[in-house]
């Protein structure tokens, strides 16, 4: 990794834009909007920096004095020699997905080999307290998803999340953990060889610079990079108190789909996700194939040639007409009234019949299609 002098200098400003006390992401990004780079920041005056909105006279005064220009320097070594890429905001390479998030991360720390722009990455996130049953769930998951192309994140913790790693890594699935501490330490410690095997098939992401310690107000920061740089989010075991439902939360600030394995009643680490079931934070799956129909990924696969549909059973004349309109196109009820001229009572009772014969799939918003 060869960085050149003009790169080096706009790394230290960037860096050291993260490192003003009471500068968070969304108050950084207005003074990029405002001078248009973080070294135009640096180069501002004092009563420039004071009319942006949000600024007092100590933050400005932070800028001004430019100490942080010699703290973020004596990063570079470090990354350099660890290959470590760093994503800037306004960089093209800085997740498109996360950058929609009004409180993305300024900066992005990562080591690995998965665009962080793939179309299917899914953050799995869940309990460290796993129990057999969560574990189970999680693989029988991941062996479903493990055609469709996927990306899986998750943070490394123990339980749910270091059991979607462990089995993605089995299953040749690439994997992201994202951190809470800087890339010089591993959190927990038994995840080291984890962690160093995803390296190989995915990668390890974080905010935070190198030397900063696994804090606990660092996990909350890292769950919103979980929820923003994912499509989906599935929670599959979680108590009421814990980072999975705060993961499940922040997606939804985001506007994200959200899933969660529904569970017994009696079962402490299932009420966390019946509770976002029940409060229609989270859409209620129990497997793979409920998620890749919400997400319409099963739209994306080759259509069946209707030319060579062979049904199982001698069709009604009534059922016939319904099955010649849905090869052609999937169709709403009243568009199957008027092209079949089937009263809709008549039609209604064809339709129940050929989706219990597996003939026909019922789609929200009362749309069929053939199976």
């Amino acid at each position: 990794m060869i960085f050149s002098y003009l790169y080096v200098m706009s790394l230290v400003h960037q860096i050291a834009l993260t490192m003003m006390k009471g500068v968070g992401p969304m108050l950084a990004k207005q003074l990029l909007n405002q001078f248009g780079s973080a070294e135009a920041v640096f180069a501002a005056k004092r009563h420039q920096i004071l009319q942006i909105e949000g600024i007092g006279v100590k933050i400005a005064q932070r800028i001004l004095q430019n100490n942080a220009l010699e703290k973020a320097a004596a990063y570079l070594p470090f990354l350099k020699k660890h290959q470590i890429k760093i994503l800037f905001y306004t960089d093209e390479g800085y997740p498109k997905r996360l950058r929609q998030c009004y409180d993305a991360p300024l900066i992005l720390y990562y080591k690995g080999t998965i665009d962080l722009n793939h179309p299917k990455i899914i953050s799995i996130v869940g309990t460290r307290n796993a129990t057999a049953y969560g574990k189970l769930i999680c693989r029988q998951l991941l062996e479903a998803l493990s055609i469709e192309g996927v990306v899986v994140l998750s943070g490394l913790a123990y339980g749910i999340d270091a059991t979607a790693h462990r089995e993605s890594l089995n299953l040749g699935v690439p994997t992201i953990a994202v951190l809470g501490h800087g890339l010089d330490r591993i959190y927990p410690a038994a995840h080291r060889d984890l962690a160093q095997k995803m390296l190989q098939n995915g990668g390890l992401l974080t905010e935070f610079l190198p030397g900063t310690k696994p804090d606990r107000e660092n996990f909350p920061k890292r769950n919103r990079i979980i929820a923003g740089l994912a499509v989906a989010t599935i929670v599959v075991e979680a108590s009421m108190k814990g980072g999975a439902l705060i993961t499940a939360e922040i997606a939804n600030s985001y506007n994200r789909d959200v899933f969660a394995i529904p569970g017994r009643v009696t079962d402490e680490y299932a009420e966390g996700c019946n509770f976002l079931i029940k409060t229609n934070r989270a859409a209620l799956i129990n497997g793979a194939k409920d998620l890749i129909y919400n997400l319409g990924w099963d739209d994306e696969r080759p259509k069946k040639n209707t030319a060579q549909i062979q049904l199982p059973l001698e069709l009604s004349e009534t059922a016939q007409k319904i099955v010649d309109q849905l090869a052609q196109q999937n169709l709403e009820i009243d568009q199957l009234v008027f092209q079949t001229q089937i009263p809709q009572s008549k039609l209604a009772m064809s339709l129940l019949t050929l989706e219990m014969q597996g003939i026909i799939i019922a789609l929200p918003g009362k749309v069929y299609k053939l199976a």
